[in-house]
């Protein structure tokens, strides 16, 4: 029995438990993603307009976006800290939004309402650091294929979330489903929360094996929820039917725990002469508090702030924002990513303008959606694999996608007949793609000692980018053609309160010209980066953790030897 006991302290403190610890957390994420879902009821049960409605869906993706604040959080409290008030944020955000649909409450302003759905969505940056930050720390060898995998999880989530609520409640209207938003990701991450936490560096040649297996697991679901979806858009399931569904998704979300059972029994039968007490000494050794950086001297920081180490080495966090690298990339992000996503956010705007039926533009979000979780985890695999064997640098992979990018936005802007779907598949993959690339040279770059900040950092590029085009641009260029086209049928003054409407490829043309323009102009700026890091790619980026790994593997073995 103490045999057994043993090996589930070993379980439930190893590395790969808490890789699968923050897969799940991070697979109950996706309420920002779902917000379409339920906003229609957000709208009839208070009684809102389009434009209030608007505003609520604005900081909906403040929120989301906020992510900096759980950064410098993290520079100062250990994970499971993050993933508590990450928690804290999700429950109470959501279950306010709840009452008040529900008339539970008293009808609440519309700026109270905004500040809930904000502080609700805050909630999944939380999560977001405290699971993928750790889990990059602790396989950093591994990272972008750590980062395509994670963010895959979160690109799914939405999927997931909707499958579950259909489980749980039936087709029973966007009120069960704000309640599911609200209690289910805390329940999630307050069962997995503990398990999170930053170890030492131990990489084990297996770990690329493992990491692999998780993929195929993840794919599998991925291609099951596809099914799904397609399946109950053509046919009406009654409740028994969608609780099947749920349950075989739940089965396939659990199904990578298998798999680290599996490989922590391997690790347990190299140390089975080991008793209790020497595996507790062995998990004290491997593991280590989170660094706290309130004592950094910020007037230091501030004296640094231009003079910094080399690449690859630990950066401040100052040391990295003025950093030329670090402009370069923010630059070429904020036009990659604010193109890709001014698409994917004017999808069903874009399909009704060329005169495609309401069921093809439902299509294509659900392309979207599964695109946007393929492109995260092979670019985050493909780049690692490149990068061990070719010494293929990440930003040439950026660039790489930003091009491919130029051409789903050229198909937009130019109508070709159908090419929407394909428009579709392009802009999920590319939106997808791009993050486990960026997030994965900011690690490289700059160093993994202040990268709960920096991770978040990069995620400000969206929002800029999501404003500038999409808002500016494709918002305004489409109202324009729309009064233009009124006016052609003699109609000088629009009716308050009617929407603008616009047909014919006109309507984005000269928008999507201009962002092919831009994405073009964030690739050669991302070329810009590769020149610079060409030497920086050509060396052994992992050389230190492989050194700091056979440290620890070392004393671990000395260990036990002398308790043999």
């Amino acid at each position: 029995m103490s045999e057994i006991a043993n090996f589930s302290l070993q379980l439930l403190t190893s590395r790969w438990f808490m890789a699968f610890s923050s897969l799940m957390i991070l697979s109950m994420a996706g309420a920002t993603f779902i917000f379409g879902l339920y906003s229609g009821d957000i709208k009839s049960s208070l009684g809102y307009d389009q434009t209030t409605l608007n505003w609520i869906s604005f900081f909906k993706d403040l929120g989301g976006n906020l992510a900096i604040i759980s950064g410098l959080i993290m520079e100062i409290v250990p994970p499971w800290a993050v993933l508590v008030i990450g928690a804290i944020f999700n429950f109470f955000g959501y279950f306010m939004i709840w009452l008040a649909v529900t008339g539970r409450i008293l009808k609440p302003h519309v700026w109270q309402m905004c500040l809930y759905i904000c502080i609700g969505a805050n909630s999944q940056s939380f999560a977001n650091t405290g699971g993928t930050v750790t889990c990059v720390k602790n396989f950093p060898a591994s990272r972008g294929i750590v980062l395509g995998l994670l963010k895959g999880a979160v690109g799914l989530s939405g999927a997931i979330m909707t499958q579950l609520y259909l489980a749980f409640y039936g087709d029973n209207g966007g009120e069960s489903l704000i309640l599911l938003v609200a209690w289910l990701p805390v329940l999630v991450s307050c069962i997995f929360l503990p398990s999170i936490r930053i170890m030492k560096v131990i990489t084990q040649e297996n770990d690329v094996k493992m990491f692999y297996n998780l993929l195929f697991v993840s794919l599998g679901l991925a291609i099951f929820l596809l099914i799904m979806i397609i399946i109950q858009k053509k046919f009406t399931f009654n409740r028994a039917e969608y609780a099947l569904s749920g349950a075989v998704v739940i089965v396939l979300i659990f199904s990578p725990l298998i798999l680290v059972i599996r490989e922590e029994l391997n690790i347990w039968k190299t140390k089975k002469g080991l008793v209790r007490s020497d595996i507790l000494q062995l998990n004290a050794s491997i593991q280590v508090e989170n660094p706290p950086s309130s004592t950094t001297n910020w007037t230091s920081c501030f004296k640094s702030a231009f003079n910094p180490p080399k690449r690859g080495e630990d950066h401040t966090i100052l040391q990295a924002l003025f950093n030329i690298d670090m402009l370069i990339l923010f630059v070429a992000t904020t036009f990659g990513i604010g193109g890709t996503l001014t698409s994917i956010d004017n999808l069903g705007q874009i399909g009704k303008a060329l005169g495609y039926p309401d069921s093809s533009i439902s299509t294509f979000v659900s392309l979207v959606s599964i695109w946007n979780y393929l492109g995260r985890v092979a670019s985050g695999f493909a780049s690692e694999i490149l990068l061990n064997k070719y010494n293929f640098p990440r930003p040439l992979m950026l660039t790489l996608v930003l091009l491919l990018s130029c051409i789903g936005h050229l198909l937009i802007a130019f109508g070709v007949r159908n090419s929407l779907y394909a428009s579709s598949v392009l802009m999920g993959f590319c939106f997808g793609a791009q993050w486990p690339l960026i997030l994965s040279i900011i690690s490289e770059l700059f160093g993994l000692k202040y990268y709960a900040t920096l991770y978040n950092f990069g995620s400000i590029a969206s929002p800029i980018g999501g404003y500038i085009l999409n808002v500016r641009v494709a918002g305004h260029l489409y109202d324009k053609e729309a009064l233009k086209q009124l006016a052609a049928k003699g109609i000088f003054t629009r009716k308050v309160g009617v929407d603008l409407n616009c047909a014919g490829v006109e309507c984005y043309k000269q928008a999507f010209l201009i962002i092919t323009g831009a994405t073009f102009a964030g690739a050669i700026v991302s070329l810009i980066l590769v020149l610079r890091t060409k030497k920086f790619y050509a060396s052994d980026l992992y050389k230190k953790f492989k050194e700091e790994s056979q440290v620890v593997q070392a004393s671990t073995i000395a260990t036990s030897r002398e308790n043999d």
